[in-house]
């Protein structure tokens, strides 16, 4: 269904035989206002005494902000959050969020997080913010899972934006794992980048592995079987494609919002 939000756009102008008014342009929203609004949208979907799994990202921050607001505001009460980052456990104190972690909460009620890439059948890729082992562990432990992007993350395939889809590995011999990977793809174009701080230092995550990402010039075809073969490598630790996990997928475009159930 899709959400209107009338205070975003300027009311169409009348015209009367006398005169002719020139009519406005619409309010163009930033990204970033469009990720605070889907955001927003999804936290509606949280309840007092919940157990939330509080995802990583430009999108998700906007998520963790109001909750702790909600928190404050005492609108939500007994919430208890799992941080999927050191970046999000810092911002969850920072707000209020009681933390704890899957060893004493294995089954979460809900997480929310956001996507680099979505396709229509609501698999994605996350991970270019570095964070997908503990994002996909997290969000692998919840009852649901809601996705919360702005409509530039919607793609036709994954891979089509031709941004990186990540798969995290371990430092020892990267340079090998990363041309396995590479001839892996061959057939769709891969080229295989190691992720560099902007020193050129290795970029290395919470967990002390590194990232290699991946650009496709073609779609590479079935993506279960795709998982199965990275995740088969040795040196492999996890890879950026999230799929069949979201359950529901909430879009801010220009024109409102838009709510996707699986």
């Amino acid at each position: 269904m899709a959400l209107a939000h009338p205070h975003f756009m300027t009311n169409k102008p009348k015209v009367d035989s006398c005169q002719m008014t020139t009519p406005q342009s619409p309010v163009i929203l930033t990204q970033d206002e469009l990720k605070k609004i889907a955001a927003y949208k999804a936290v509606e979907f949280v309840e007092s005494g919940m157990v939330l799994g509080l995802g990583t990202g430009s999108t998700a921050c906007h998520a963790v902000a109001r909750i702790g607001e909600l928190l404050q505001q005492g609108k939500l009460k007994n919430i208890v959050g799992i941080p999927t980052s050191k970046k999000t456990h810092e911002q969850a104190v920072s707000v209020g969020i009681p933390l704890s972690d899957l060893d004493s909460y294995p089954v979460l009620d809900l997480a929310i997080d956001g996507a680099d890439e979505v396709d229509p059948y609501l698999n994605l890729v996350k991970g270019r913010g570095g964070s997908l082992l503990r994002e996909k562990m997290v969000e692998g432990a919840c009852k649901k899972f809601v996705v919360i992007v702005d409509e530039s993350k919607l793609v036709k395939h994954l891979g089509g934006s031709g941004l990186a889809m990540p798969v995290e590995i371990v430092p020892f011999c990267w340079k090998f794992t990363l041309e396995r990977l590479r001839m892996m793809f061959v057939d769709a174009g891969c080229v295989a980048k190691l992720r560099r701080f902007e020193n050129g230092e290795p970029f290395v995550t919470d967990n002390g592995n590194y990232i290699i990402d991946l650009y496709f010039e073609k779609d590479i075809g079935d993506l279960k079987v795709a998982s199965d073969e990275i995740l088969r490598l040795a040196g492999v630790v996890e890879h950026g494609m999230f799929l069949d996990m979201a359950t529901t997928l909430i879009v801010a475009g220009e024109l409102g919002v838009t709510v996707k159930n699986k």
